[in-house]
């Protein structure tokens, strides 16, 4: 068993732990920090919540739609009577394979992507113990430009990918692979240098003084050592993809998101309902076999894993077919350098600074809303889905539980959107609760998983005494736990903060609907200058998340 949880921290915007230019965590002189205690931190949060909060709320327009109700009431009613006619259901077996397939792909090119790359972003690779004063500057130059070539591509989110690649290769199968590898791979690079950089580095310094290449320092000194915490990252990221792929679906690329998408446009709710039950058929297999892998380290249980996932990729490539001459015509070279030529050099939305600086406000509002409602609705739901009840009322409670932070976060934030636009007017606020609404689902679990692995004891002490399971969660769990629960909180905050992107793009505020708004109008350049907002404002997030894990820990 790998600890997934702290690799997936090292997404982060830097390390918890700066290498030293050898590579190797080394002691540093004391220095006097600035500490902000917890409170001051909590606080500022109430205010800009409130703040937030009030800005959304105070819309001339209002904010409830109460015509919306009726179709609110079809749309869950259609709950219970999904489309499961046989065209339907092969068509939404031909979408599902679809979205697989992008997943699977997707995972795979950004994994070879991240193989190759990670060298070259890691302090081992550019800085060895043995260089010279003047070759330590030259390479740590090399180090400042490689992690920085990958910062665009890491910092814009798939759905713009998605976005840019229709504009030039219109509905090809590949476009949804490429969308996902791109930001992925330069992510997983990212995270597989951290992987190096925090391994013990003897082996490979021995391989060095012996003569060695760096190449075959890394390959025979670092590698084997990587395989096990490697091979958990990239099971996690198929997860990631697939939710990215019905993502991109929504936006053209195809799948069960495109599904879905035309069933709401015809107010089809019982076919909308057959996509996201099998969406949710699709994520719970994934978790499961996620867990499976996570929870046990034999050498068969990995290989039958790998056997399988040789056959998911021969059936990807077979499904989706794509047409590699395409890639490589004059044609797509033209349409790729006529949109190069479109985005450089950026320029201002039409309504200049101010439009664009309200809504990379409104972007970073809309974070926040999403998160503290996430994070509070998953500590309430937490202590039921908790697997470890007694009693059959409770573990029937549990599984109940389960379900909802599943079907939530099975279900991709625009969708949920849509179902909150019905109810409430346009604007950040049914973004924010989208946002929040799917986060849920993923604290939700986090939060239960952390809880299952805390000491029961002093919790069922204050069961027996009388108190009720939320008090005891509350008096025993929580504090003793505060510390992790804050952590995945402020990773999932980064997180969203990036995702807010994809609700705008379905009119629901922030910079995603300004980006949507421009694309609209052919308005590329504008487009350009949005990204890099967004850019700025996931970094801004990115450095305050981490300054309060520091400053609490």
């Amino acid at each position: 068993m790998t600890d997934l949880s702290r690799i997936v921290s090292l997404e982060a915007a830097a390390p918890a732990v700066a290498p030293t230019a050898a590579g190797v965590a080394a002691p540093r002189a004391p220095r006097r920090r600035v500490r902000v205690p917890g409170r001051v931190w909590l606080l500022a949060w109430l205010v800009v919540l409130g703040w937030s909060l009030v800005s959304f709320l105070g819309e001339d327009h209002g904010v409830l739609n109460a015509g919306g109700l009726s179709a609110v009431g079809e749309f869950w009613g259609a709950a219970l009577r999904p489309e499961l006619s046989a065209a339907f259901l092969r068509a939404t077996l031909e979408a599902a394979a679809t979205t697989v397939a992008f997943g699977v792909l997707g995972t795979l090119l950004s994994i070879l992507v991240g193989v190759v790359l990670a060298p070259v972003l890691s302090q081992t690779w550019w800085a060895p113990a043995s260089a010279p004063g003047a070759a330590r500057v030259v390479r740590g130059a090399g180090l400042l430009l490689s992690r920085a070539a990958v910062a665009l591509p890491r910092g814009v989110h798939e759905a713009v990918w998605g976005l840019l690649l229709i504009s030039v290769l219109g509905r090809d199968p590949l476009v949804g692979v490429l969308a996902i590898a791109i930001p992925f791979g330069a992510i997983t690079a990212k995270v597989y240098s951290e992987l190096l950089d925090e391994t013990d580095r003897a082996p490979y310094e021995l391989l060095r003084e012996a003569g060695a290449g760096r190449a075959t320092a890394l390959a025979y000194g670092l590698l084997p050592s990587l395989l096990p915490g490697a091979t958990s990252y990239a099971f996690y990221r198929f997860e990631c993809s697939i939710r990215s792929a019905v993502i991109l679906g929504m936006i053209g690329a195809g799948g069960l998101g495109l599904q879905l998408t035309l069933a709401f446009q015809g107010l089809q709710y019982a076919e909308m309902w057959t996509s996201i039950y099998a969406l949710v058929i699709l994520g719970a297999l994934i978790d499961r076999w996620g867990a499976h892998l996570r929870r046990g380290s034999s050498r068969r249980r990995w290989s039958i894993s790998g056997a399988f996932l040789a056959v998911l990729v021969a059936g990807s490539v077979w499904h989706l077919a794509p047409d590699l001459e395409r890639w490589f015509s004059g044609r797509t070279a033209e349409l790729l350098a006529r949109l190069v030529d479109d985005l450089v050099p950026p320029s201002l939305p039409a309504g200049g600074w101010s439009q664009l600086g309200a809504a990379a406000v409104e972007t970073l509002q809309m974070s926040v809303v999403a998160i503290s409602l996430a994070t509070v609705a998953g500590l309430l739901v937490a202590t039921l889905a908790a697997r470890g009840g007694r009693s059959w009322p409770r573990r029937v409670l549990g599984w109940l539980a389960r379900q909802l932070l599943l079907l939530t976060r099975a279900v991709p934030p625009p969708v949920w959107a849509l179902v909150v636009l019905f109810v409430v007017f346009p604007g950040p606020l049914p973004g924010a609760i989208a946002l929040g609404v799917y986060t849920f689902g993923i604290l939700g679990r986090l939060f239960a998983e952390v809880v299952e692995d805390l000491d029961q004891r002093p919790r069922e002490a204050l069961s027996e005494l009388g108190a009720s399971p939320l008090a005891s969660f509350a008096y025993a769990a929580v504090p003793a736990a505060a510390g992790q629960l804050l952590a995945y909180a402020l990773y999932r905050w980064e997180v969203t903060a990036r995702e807010t992107v994809v609700v705008g793009v379905v009119g629901a505020g922030g910079l995603g609907a300004l980006l949507q708004q421009q694309r609209a109008g052919f308005d590329y350049p504008a487009m350009t200058t949005t990204v890099l907002a967004l850019i700025a404002v996931c970094l801004v997030v990115d450095l305050l998340s981490l300054a309060i894990r520091t400053t609490t820990r």
